[in-house]
Formats: C-alpha cells, sequence, structure tokens
C-alpha cells in the first residue's frame, strides 16, 4: 500500500514538473549556487545561465554585446541580430530545461514568460588524445578514443571520409540523459542488425547511463552469460575496420570506449595488430593465444583430476617428480589448487586496484614471496605453483579484457568437476559450455562462427590470418548487402 501511494505521488511530482511555466523553471533553477540569471544595464531583458556548462568568452563578445546594441526588439527581431549558430526559439518549457542543461544560454522577457531564446554556449572539458591503454600495440597507430563522443566520431570521419557513414544519435538515462551515437555504413550494414541496435537502445528505460558497458548489459541478447557479446575497444582505427566490414559500432558521451557487433568468439583473440604485421607472423601469434587460452583454462582442472582419479596415466619418471614434490603437502590437489588460484586472483585484483607503479611493484614481489613461502611452508607443491603461474601468464595473451575475465572465471567450474568426476568431469564441463556457445548469438547472429555454421570463405580470416588479397569478401554472418570487396589490383612495374 505504502509502495503504490508513492508511486502515486512519484508520478503526480512528475505530471507536475512537466506543467511547470518558465517562471517556475526559473525559480527551480536558482536554488543551484552555479545558476547565474541577471538583467543587462538599461535592459529588460532577463539572462539565465549554468556558470559551469557555458563559455564566457562567447556570452560576453557573442551575446551580451549585441544584447546592447540592440535593445527593445522583440525576442523575433532579436534572434536574427545575435550571429549564433543554431538558436532556438521554444515555448516549450521542457525543451528549455533541457536545453540549459547542456550548455545553452536563456533569453527572455520577465514581464511576457511565454517563450524565450536558447543560444547554445557550451564548453566541454575533456583530456586530449592519448595512447589507447588496454589495447597498446607497438606497431600501428598511437591514438586512442576520449570521452568525448564529438572528438570520437571525428576519429572515425577521419578515417572514414565518406558519406555513407550515417551517425543516429539519441539519449538514454532519465536522469544522466547521456547521448549515445549508433555509427554504420549505409549500403554496407545490414538494416537489420541496424534495426535491432537502435529498437534496443530506444527501449532502454533506466536513470543512470554512465559508461558504455551499461548499454553492452542492457542490449546483449543473453544477459545470463559470462561471455561478452560485443567487442569493446578503444581503437578508432578498429572501430574503422569493423565498420567496413559492413558490422556496427556504438559510441556513448562520456566513455573512450566504442562497442562493435555482431561479433563472434574468435574475434575475441585476435589482435588488431595482427593487420599490420605479414600474414604469417600474425597466423602464427594468433594460434599461440588459441593455445594460451586453452592451456590457461585446462591445465590446473587437468592436474587436478591426474592426481585425484587418473594417476596410472603419469609417466614413471615424472611420477617420482610429483611424489617428491607434494610429500609432506597436507591438502589434497583440489585444495591445493583453490587455494593458489584465489591467491592469484587476489594479487591480480590487488594490482589493478593500485597506482601503475606500486600495482606492477605488489603483483611481482607479492607473487615471489608468497608463492617460495607456500612452498616452503608445504603447503603447496612447486609443480603446481608453476602450472598456476603460467595459466595465469597465459590469460594476460587475450587482446579484450572482458574475454580475459571470461577466461579466469571458467577455471573455477572446470576446477571442481574434475575433483568431483576426473577427466569426464572435464568433458561433462566442456560439453556444458560448447552447448552455451552454440545457443548463443550477437545481434542474432551464431556466436561461434564461422566454425559453426560452418562458412569455408570466412576461415580465411578466423583461426589464421590469410593474405589481405583472399580476403575479398565480408563476413557472412553480418550478412551485408555487398558482401564483396574491391579486389587489389598489382600493377606491374615499370620495369617489367
Amino acid at each position: 500500500m505504502f509502495n503504490w501511494f508513492k508511486a502515486r505521488n512519484t508520478g503526480a511530482e512528475t505530471n507536475q514538473r512537466d506543467q511547470m511555466s518558465l517562471i517556475d523553471l526559473h525559480e527551480l533553477c536558482k536554488k543551484s549556487g552555479d545558476f547565474v540569471s541577471f538583467q543587462p544595464i538599461n535592459s529588460e531583458i532577463c539572462v539565465s545561465y549554468y556558470n559551469t556548462l557555458v563559455n564566457k568568452k562567447v556570452i560576453n563578445k557573442d551575446i551580451l554585446a549585441y544584447l546592447d546594441l540592440h535593445k527593445g526588439l522583440t525576442l523575433e527581431q532579436l534572434i536574427e541580430k545575435i550571429p549564433i549558430e543554431r538558436p532556438v526559439l521554444t515555448e516549450d518549457v521542457q525543451s528549455m530545461k533541457e536545453k540549459l542543461l547542456i550548455g545553452y544560454v536563456m533569453i527572455f522577457y520577465p514581464e511576457q514568460p511565454s517563450k524565450a531564446i536558447l543560444l547554445p554556449a557550451s564548453e566541454k572539458k575533456q583530456r586530449q588524445i592519448s595512447f589507447p591503454e588496454a589495447e597498446y600495440t607497438v606497431v600501428g597507430p598511437k591514438e586512442g578514443f576520449v570521452e568525448s563522443i564529438e572528438t570520437n566520431i571525428n576519429l572515425i570521419r577521419k578515417r572514414l571520409p565518406i558519406p555513407e557513414l550515417i551517425i543516429e544519435e539519441t539519449t538514454a538515462g532519465t536522469f544522466t540523459k547521456t547521448k549515445i551515437a549508433v555509427v554504420y555504413i549505409d549500403g554496407v550494414a545490414n538494416e537489420e542488425n541496424v534495426n535491432t541496435v537502435t529498437q534496443r537502445i530506444k527501449g532502454i528505460s533506466y536513470d543512470q547511463i554512465i559508461d558504455i558497458s551499461y548499454i553492452a548489459q542492457m542490449i546483449e541478447d543473453n544477459n545470463n552469460s559470462v561471455f561478452p557479446q560485443m567487442i569493446d575497444t578503444e581503437r578508432p582505427d578498429r572501430v574503422a575496420a569493423i565498420l567496413s566490414e559492413g558490422k556496427i559500432a556504438i559510441l556513448c558521451d562520456g566513455s573512450p570506449y566504442a562497442l562493435t557487433g555482431p561479433t563472434t568468439l574468435i574475434e575475441f583473440f585476435a589482435s588488431f595488430e595482427d593487420y599490420f604485421l605479414s600474414w604469417h607472423i600474425a597466423s602464427v601469434f594468433r594460434l599461440i593465444r588459441l593455445f594460451a587460452v586453452t592451456f590457461s583454462v585446462f591445465s590446473t582442472p587437468l592436474y587436478v583430476a591426474v592426481l585425484t582419479f587418473h594417476y596410472e596415466m603419469i609417466p614413471e619418471n615424472l611420477l617420482y617428480t610429483l611424489i617428491s614434490s607434494r610429500s609432506g603437502i597436507p591438502f589434497p590437489p583440489i585444495m591445493e589448487a583453490i587455494i593458489l588460484e584465489l591467491t592469484i586472483e587476489l594479487l591480480r585484483e590487488a594490482g589493478s586496484r593500485l597506482p601503475s607503479k606500486v600495482g606492477q611493484t605488489i603483483g611481482i614481489v607479492g607473487g615471489i614471496v608468497i608463492g617460495t613461502a607456500a612452498v616452503d611452508a608445504g603447503l603447496t607443491s612447486n609443480v603446481l605453483l608453476i602450472i598456476v603461474a603460467l595459466a595465469a601468464l597465459s590469460s594476460f595473451t587475450t587482446p579484450v579484457y572482458k574475454m580475459s575475465n571470461t577466461i579466469r572465471l571458467l577455471r573455477f567450474p572446470f576446477l571442481l568437476m574434475a575433483q568431483l568426476l576426473g577427466m569426464l568431469g572435464i568433458a561433462v564441463c566442456f560439453c556444458f559450455i560448447l552447448i552455451h556457445l552454440l545457443k548463443l548469438t550477437s545481434l542474432g547472429r551464431p556466436y561461434i562462427g564461422p566454425i559453426y555454421p560452418l562458412r569455408v570463405r570466412d576461415l580465411k580470416d578466423a583461426l589464421f590470418r590469410l593474405p589481405f588479397d583472399t580476403q575479398n569478401l565480408r563476413p557472412f554472418e553480418v550478412r551485408s548487402p555487398h558482401p564483396s570487396r574491391p579486389p587489389i589490383k598489382k600493377e606491374k612495374d615499370i620495369d617489367e
């Protein structure tokens, strides 16, 4: 009953605010200490704005100076005299409120408070374009996105100077009014994918949208999956390449990342630096990453399964080493593995939450000291310590941070199943994850393509990265209306 009464009152307050007059809005804004409202000398006009959102030079040079020159004019006449782009003359109080809160200056006559002029004079504070931190590459461009959506769109348009590059803007968040942009290339992106993204974004009903990660969690196909279904990147060159493939990007004001999709599982293990290297080296590096991820997930569970159920599989020479390593260890292999895995995760979390230089010191010194002390105290074997350290190191090879977190989490269910059923438990857990991946989609497209359903033509840029002249078709899962790419033509040299 109380909740119903509270909701009813909240609805009444909302309707009352929507029906407020210009004077009511003005009085409400004056409660804030950064709101400025005054009347110029010998003028009946009232000028109002939020001091923390506007550019003072624009107000003094382009607004107040012309108000002094043109006194006694109506608002309709005055709007033609002020040399500022996109002025707005409106009677909509809701529009006045929204414009004031994004850096507009409101001009009106207090004796006739039915309409007002709104002039853009916003000033946005932002950091300079810098190196991409999470996706740093040795070879290739060094520019990364910043928190300004206008700057990020500029970085993309600089790489794709074509009129077919479409930017669809909208807002989300009842409190934050966050600006969101859906970016795609008209005629290359599938219209169904574009409609899916725009529909899901417009369907977001939440009070605050602080970062692009909020949007990712709200528009993913399966919110209960530990696997990320869209790639977040801070590299404008990567976004430009993905858009050229027929995919879609999402930008959010205030976030230095962009979401791209539809995506596949293989793309999370492909670094964009692969395209800056020769295809032989890039293919080898990609295979190394896939092997490292497999080793990171299965190495510790296999250790627990073999020592608990299948010790007869251990070669005789290796068996002596394991016996001497585990002699005096008071814990079973599963407890030993969990203690070390949790210790590694604690060190990783502590290192990431501290300042960079201190975090690196904590990670290195803490790992050495704790690992050595655990072996000397007889709490764990040195063999398992090596395996866990290599598994943690292997998980760092994943280029996308969110997938790296998923790999870290997957080790624990495999560990538990290895303790319960041995190798059979690992196989059962793998089958469950495989079934989940088969059902998973990204914007309605298969998540583990081109492996299933098998697309032979897309394997050229999946497990391997073949030369560019062999990749003359866009990925099949994006369903581009123009799947063919212009062929690479090699002209003969003059002396041939």
